[in-house]
């Protein structure tokens, strides 16, 4: 899961953004160490059909500087899928700020270029609201319209949710299944598809400070406790076993 992917080489302050040369260099790794990268609607219509590495790369929230990021994507054969806010497209973001990038979020254009080379564009909600704090008339128009204005803008269907701030229960899981996704992706750490569930799947935060080489721990265990204690520890439990 990434967020922003900041023009340059220094590392960004906030924690869920990556400068361009972390992103090209995580992905470089993925296509040297064989990895396929379909999109989240992808690997739900057909999971059988991934059986090697596979790492499904995410975005969330569609601002403005993933568009140099899809390029790069684009460039190495690679897919993507995003989940944006679909009441601030185009627009400077709408909720509270928490030092994330300043402008606005990709436009109507922006996202229907980028679905035509191979991305998937999903729902991030209209407003990015905790579903979990809406009541059920405001839980249902944040889904149902967010896809409805999505589908319209690309003239194609909509499958793939993102609960904002990884915030869901049984009441939103119901709501998104009944909304017509057909999978929404939490912000709980793991590997997807782990608890056989397309509508809770889990995925691995790419932050700030993350090199090629935490990002590779973090995909070989499934978790961001990667620090090398932790490789330690499971090294000996393995020499136990």
């Amino acid at each position: 899961m990434y967020h922003a992917v900041t023009p340059g080489t220094t590392r960004p302050a906030w924690p869920w953004a990556v400068s361009m040369l972390q992103f090209r260099d995580q992905l470089d790794f993925l296509a040297a160490e064989g990895y396929t990268t379909p999109t989240l609607g992808e690997l739900i219509a057909t999971p059988e059909k991934w059986p090697g590495r596979t790492a499904v790369i995410t975005f969330d929230d569609g601002y403005l500087d993933n568009l140099a990021a899809c390029e790069e994507l684009h460039q190495r054969g690679m897919r993507a899928s995003w989940f944006v806010v679909t009441g601030s497209i185009g627009q400077p973001p709408q909720w509270a700020e928490d030092g994330r990038p300043q402008g606005r979020l990709l436009n109507a254009g922006e996202l229907r270029e980028m679905r035509d080379h191979g991305m998937e564009i999903g729902s991030h909600s209209v407003s990015h609201v905790r579903l979990t704090e809406a009541d059920d008339a405001r839980l249902a128009r944040e889904l149902r319209d967010s896809k409805a204005a999505l589908e319209d803008l690309l003239g194609s269907s909509v499958d793939s949710f993102a609960y904002p701030y990884g915030a869901g229960d049984t009441r939103c899981t119901t709501a998104v299944k009944q909304a017509g996704y057909r999978a929404a992706c939490t912000t709980r750490t793991g590997w997807a598809l782990r608890d056989q569930d397309p509508y809770r799947l889990r995925r691995l935060t790419v932050f700030n400070h993350d090199t090629v080489s935490t990002l590779a721990r973090k995909l070989y265990f499934g978790s961001h406790d990667v620090g090398w204690r932790d490789v330690a520890r499971h090294l000996l439990r393995l020499r136990r076993a």
